[in-house]
């Protein structure tokens, strides 16, 4: 994680690093016990209920919580206020699961549910706030890591131990949680940036539409996950006890120290592809430990590497609204309610006692139609966030740089003056019409001059551009 260090070689609890604290320990708690936890599971056992009604009522409550955070909390000083009370609640409910099954575990589930799915879209504002637009992926990806790191350790904490112990540790982060939350800054620290006017291109209400269809798409796989893959595997408890998130945990550090010249758009199809290729596995392979490795490795690192394309896409979308509650909990729910349609379709498939094979074709169809959304998405983001590091990685560059880069890339491809003119263009992520309004010619005519360039460099996309010019550049320098 990216900790600022000081001279005496302690943390500094910054704004940024104290944010990353308060949300990481909510979150594995949330994680652990409300989002399809273990410690919860491991408690059903104890005392043998079924936990599926609660679990899928507790996910559906997240995902209202996400959903209509926005409409009550609009200020940063209401947000620290949700979370300090948020988590002494939180910690007095915990209690109740300390005895046999009543009302009252009913009732703590799901207000506990709605209220954190309010405290994670909240952190909105302290995400935008703590950093600059372009180092919030790094922020997202230290809180993910953290939060998942935690989880582990409760979730082992109910396996090996009992979930009464998992519990009283996930209380005590709590309390951690609290703390941190004190020493929050309440004031806001950056001017309010009004919303971007949704009539022409560069509007925010289309990029975000398709960006939640994708995201409650995608994670589809997820829900699906939890009722027909993860189930499988239950016979080695000791080893999914740990072992779970430890490629999502390593594909979020990996794609978080990437430098900025590696595209990470094709990583992204990458990971669609894992997913796939990890239900694939799921059919063709034994239940093995070897092969819960394979699938796990595979499901786990694709969802890690699309777990933070999206988070860090709606990061910088909060530049471009007035309340970061409601840009992050509307996205978040396209999340949570992608996770439950595909478990409550899994857990259908599984109770009619129907070959698994059904839920598993059902993952691949997704897949499919997530691949096929992928360069609609990235067409509609491109316009909006110019230089966000999974659409381009210009965004480090002086325009002198730039300048120098196309203009070799240029001069490899034999490009005209007007070409180099409309790759630099391109490069800035502006659309057709915007480049044909800049140099006075017709929307038909830079879609002329696009494909000569693309011709002449051997390309097909604004992506293969970026990453040749790259490329090209890189090797000239180290020549």
């Amino acid at each position: 994680m990216e900790l600022k260090i000081e001279k005496q070689n302690h943390f500094t609890l910054n704004e940024r690093n104290l944010a990353v604290l308060v949300n990481s320990l909510l979150s594995a708690w949330m994680l652990a016990f409300l989002f399809e936890g273990r410690i919860f599971y491991a408690l059903a056992e104890v005392y043998q209920i079924n936990p599926t009604g609660m679990v899928f009522g507790s996910v559906a409550a997240i995902f209202a919580g996400l959903l209509f955070c926005g409409l009550y909390i609009r200020t940063k000083r209401a947000a620290k206020r949700l979370f300090l009370y948020s988590n002494l609640y939180f910690i007095v409910v915990s209690a109740v699961f300390f005895f046999p099954p009543s009302v009252f575990w009913t009732i703590g589930m799901f207000t506990c549910s709605f209220i954190v799915g309010n405290c994670v879209a909240a952190w909105g504002f302290f995400l935008k706030s703590g950093v600059a637009k372009n180092e919030r992926m790094k922020m997202i990806a230290d809180m993910l890591i953290l939060s998942n790191l935690l989880m582990i350790l409760l979730d082992t904490a109910a396996v090996y131990l009992s979930p009464q112990i998992a519990m009283a540790l996930s209380m005590f982060l709590l309390l951690c949680a609290s703390g941190f939350t004190l020493k929050l800054p309440s004031e806001e620290t950056i001017p309010q940036i009004p919303p971007v006017k949704t009539g022409n291109s560069a509007g925010l209400a289309k990029p975000l539409v398709i960006l939640c269809l994708f995201i409650a798409i995608i994670t589809i796989d997820s829900g699906l996950m939890y009722q027909v893959v993860t189930p499988a595997f239950t016979h080695l408890e000791g080893l999914t006890s740990w072992y779970w998130a430890v490629p999502y945990i390593l594909a979020l550090f990996v794609m978080r120290n990437l430098p900025r010249r590696i595209s990470r758009t094709y990583i992204l199809y990458a990971a669609i592809a894992m997913l796939g290729l990890s239900f694939i596995g799921y059919m063709a392979l034994d239940r093995s430990a070897v092969s819960y490795f394979i699938i796990n490795t595979l499901m786990l690192g694709a969802f890690g590497i699309c777990d933070l394309f999206w988070w860090s896409i709606l990061g910088e979308m909060l530049e471009f609204h007035q309340n970061p509650a409601t840009i992050l909990g509307t996205g978040l729910a396209a999340n949570v309610l992608g996770v439950l349609l595909g478990g409550l379709i899994g857990s259908a498939v599984m109770s009619a006692d129907l070959s698994s094979q059904n839920s598993i074709l059902l993952a691949l169809a997704v897949v499919c139609v997530t691949l096929a959304l992928l360069p609609l998405l990235h067409k509609h983001l491109s316009a909006l966030l110019k230089n966000h590091i999974y659409l381009s990685t210009f965004s480090d560059m002086s325009a002198q740089q730039r300048t120098d880069r196309i203009t070799y890339t240029a001069a490899f491809g034999n490009l005209s003056e007007r070409e180099n003119q409309v790759t630099s263009l391109l490069i800035e992520g502006k659309t057709y019409r915007a480049i044909a309004d800049e140099l006075y010619i017709s929307e038909n005519t830079v879609k002329y001059y696009v494909k000569n360039i693309y011709a002449k460099l051997e390309v097909k996309s604004r992506a293969e551009l970026m990453t040749l010019i790259l490329d090209k550049t890189g090797a000239a320098s180290s020549e």
